[in-house]
C-alpha cells in the first residue's frame, strides 16, 4: 500500500522530542506553564519585545513538532546539520548557514531528516496589533544566514538567567537577539525594485497579476524578477503573491465582518471556493473556522 502524503490540511498537534533530542530555552512569563516549559528560566524582559520564548535545539530523530495554531512569528536558524520545516504549505529543507521565518497564523511544523543531529536556535513572538510586525512584505521566508550569533546571544541570555545575574546584561542580551532576527527580518534591499514593486501590488491584490504582468512594474523580465525573488525572499513571484494575499485575508478575517465572498474578491479570488481552498493549503485551516 503506498504511504498516505502528509498535507498541511491533514496535520495535528504533535511533539516528539525523543530521548536523544536536548533543549535549552528561556521562557518570558511565570504563567506559561506547558510542560516542555516547566523548570525554564524565565526572563521578563523577553516580553517587552514580544517575545514568549527562545531556545536551542539539538535534535535527533524521531523529533517532530506541529503546531496548527501558531499565534506569532517563528525564526528558526540553522546552525548543524539539516532538518525540514513546512513553508508555504510544503515541506522545505533548512540547512547549516539557513534560517527560516514563518509568519503569524500558520501552521508551524518542523521535524528532523537523516540519522544526523540537527543544532539550530529560534526565536517565538506574538505581537500585538499596536506593535510594528516582524514580516514585512519583503520579508525572506527562507534564506542564507549565519545563526551562531543569535545562538551565542541566546546561550548568553541562558547563563544570565540561570544565575541569577544582572538585569542589566539581560537586557542587553534580549535587545541583541531581537536585532539579530531584525538583520534577517527586515534586511536592507540592496536592489530597491523589489520592496517598490511590492509595496504597489499590496495595494491592489484584488488584480489578477500574471507573472509578466509583475516583471513589467518592477522594469525586469518575468524570469529575472523570478531568480531575484528566489534569491532575496525565498520563494517565487507568484507564490510572494499569495503570501501578502493571504496575509491581508487573515487580517480581514479578525478584524472586520465582511463575507467570505467579499474577502475572496477583495484579495485577487473570483469565488470563495478557489479561495478557500488556497487559504487552507497556506494557513492550515478554513476561512470559516479561521475566523472561528
Amino acid at each position: 500500500m503506498a504511504k498516505k502524503k502528509t498535507t498541511i490540511s491533514t496535520l495535528e498537534n504533535i511533539r516528539v522530542l525523543g530521548d536523544r533530542t536536548r533543549v535549552q530555552v528561556v521562557k518570558g512569563s511565570d504563567d506559561d506553564n506547558r510542560d516542555w516549559l516547566q523548570g525554564a528560566p524565565v526572563c521578563h524582559l523577553l516580553a517587552q519585545r514580544q517575545i514568549i520564548h527562545v531556545g536551542i535545539m539539538r535534535a535527533f530523530s524521531p523529533f517532530e513538532i506541529v503546531r496548527t495554531d501558531q499565534s506569532g512569528t517563528f525564526m528558526l536558524a540553522c546552525v548543524d546539520g539539516e532538518g525540514s520545516i513546512l513553508v508555504d504549505g510544503s515541506w522545505k529543507k533548512v540547512v547549516a548557514g539557513q534560517a527560516c521565518l514563518l509568519p503569524p497564523f500558520v501552521a508551524n511544523a518542523l521535524k528532523c531528516v537523516g540519522r544526523k543531529p540537527w543544532t539550530f536556535c529560534w526565536v517565538r513572538y506574538l505581537e500585538r496589533k499596536e506593535i510594528n510586525p516582524i514580516v514585512s512584505s519583503i520579508s525572506p521566508v527562507r534564506g542564507e544566514y549565519g545563526g551562531k550569533p543569535l545562538m551565542h546571544a541566546i546561550e548568553g541570555l541562558l547563563s544570565e538567567c540561570e544565575s541569577e545575574g544582572s538585569v542589566a546584561f539581560e537586557h542587553q542580551w534580549v535587545e541583541l537577539i531581537h536585532q539579530y532576527v531584525l538583520k534577517f527580518a527586515q534586511r536592507h534591499q540592496s536592489d530597491d525594485r523589489l520592496w517598490k514593486l511590492w509595496q504597489q501590488v499590496e495595494r491592489r491584490l484584488d488584480y489578477p497579476w500574471s507573472l509578466a504582468e509583475l516583471g513589467e512594474l518592477a522594469c525586469v523580465s518575468g524570469e529575472h524578477l523570478r531568480r531575484l525573488c528566489q534569491k532575496a525572499l525565498g520563494r517565487s513571484p507568484m507564490q510572494q503573491l499569495t503570501f501578502l494575499r493571504m496575509r491581508k485575508a487573515s487580517n480581514l478575517l479578525l478584524e472586520t465582518e465582511e463575507k467570505i465572498e467579499t474577502i475572496a474578491k477583495m484579495t485577487g479570488y473570483k469565488n470563495a471556493f478557489h479561495f478557500s481552498n488556497v487559504f487552507m493549503d497556506w494557513v492550515g485551516i478554513r476561512p470559516s473556522n479561521f475566523r472561528g
